[in-house]
């Protein structure tokens, strides 16, 4: 098991217990940043699979930015455990209401602090269940990011991306390959979502689907930014004679030898502008749905269900009625 790290501390030195439990982990990689804005630059770039944070030195500091990621769609998955040589009560409460996943101190044992590193790296695999190709949140923090929006009351839009054409490539050029797309567009709509929307969220359903959230004033340009940097960079993942054609040959399951489109990526959006949701399944299922239809038309597209439910079209038509006796 490797695994990515960053440590916040001022200090020079990595505390012996943490460089015994990574040496235990072939292939993992620690990266030390000295502020936290230099850690909110690092998670920006890259995925970070444990944060761990120097208590002994610019506490105050270090327990905003824990309060700051896991209030963060994006980074709250990532799992934070301060580390201190001491035992302060108050630190250690305030770390937890900060949102902190562990707190290993001076009074634990080298041994205790090792089996608690590991305990929260697997509570972490089994409660987000993030995909091991792109490190994105999966179905359940998904339903719950939207759960969220709906108890918030706020309008917002589900949208459901679907990369067309994947599997012939995928089965053509092997799932080496295939995950290198997967990868590419994960990257793609993290990073985009995350730079235009400032509630945004992205998770990954699994294969070649995805779905993103966000405020629905954000749903138009982010979406057609996304398609134009899916369009550009795809391309790139064929040969310069199956770019100038527009397609290339595969074999279908009954082995006949057909003209297969490039990729292009498929966006099917729902919206509560028009409808009144109380359950995220509901919302996923039209969005699924949505995302279903955008794949009947060629090409990268996006999507958005215009349909009002029965109440919202009854008060929609009362408040018409009501319009034009007003003006009466």
């Amino acid at each position: 098991m490797s695994l990515r790290v960053l440590y916040l501390s001022r200090g020079e030195r990595v505390p012996e217990t943490l460089e015994g439990f990574l040496e235990g982990l072939p292939g993992s990689l620690l990266n030390r940043c000295e502020t936290p804005a230099a850690v909110e630059q690092a998670l920006d770039r890259g995925i970070v699979e444990l944060l761990l944070i120097d208590a002994d030195r610019g506490f105050e500091s270090s327990a905003e930015l824990c309060a700051r990621l896991k209030a963060d769609p994006f980074n709250s998955v990532v799992p934070i455990v301060f580390v201190s040589r001491e035992h302060r009560i108050d630190e250690i409460a305030a770390a937890f209401e900060r949102g902190a996943d562990e707190f290993l101190s001076g009074t634990q044992t080298g041994r205790e602090q090792e089996l608690r590193l590991r305990m929260v790296l697997e509570r972490a695999a089994r409660d987000v269940a993030v995909n091991p190709t792109t490190m994105l949140p999966g179905t359940k923090i998904i339903q719950h990011d939207i759960q969220r929006r709906i108890a918030g009351g706020e309008l917002f839009a589900v949208c459901y991306a679907d990369i067309d054409s994947f599997k012939e490539f995928n089965d053509k050029h092997s799932y080496h390959r295939g995950d290198r797309v997967i990868w590419i567009v994960s990257g793609i709509l993290r990073d985009i979502v995350r730079r235009l929307s400032h509630n945004g969220f992205v998770g990954h359903v699994g294969g070649d689907d995805f779905i993103f959230t966000l405020p629905v004033e954000d749903l138009e340009v982010v979406s057609r930014a996304i398609i134009d940097t899916f369009d550009t960079l795809m391309p790139l993942q064929y040969s310069r004679e199956d770019r100038a054609r527009g397609h290339y040959l595969a074999e279908d399951r009954q082995g006949t030898v057909r003209e297969t489109p490039l990729m292009s990526i498929s966006i099917g959006c729902v919206t509560n502008v028009h409808r009144r949701f109380t359950h995220p399944a509901r919302v996923s299922e039209l969005a699924n749905e949505m995302k279903s239809y955008a794949k009947t038309f060629p090409g990268s597209i996006f999507v958005v269900d215009r349909r009002r439910d029965e109440r919202s079209a009854r008060a929609a038509v009362a408040e018409a009625k009501a319009g034009e006796r007003d003006a009466r």
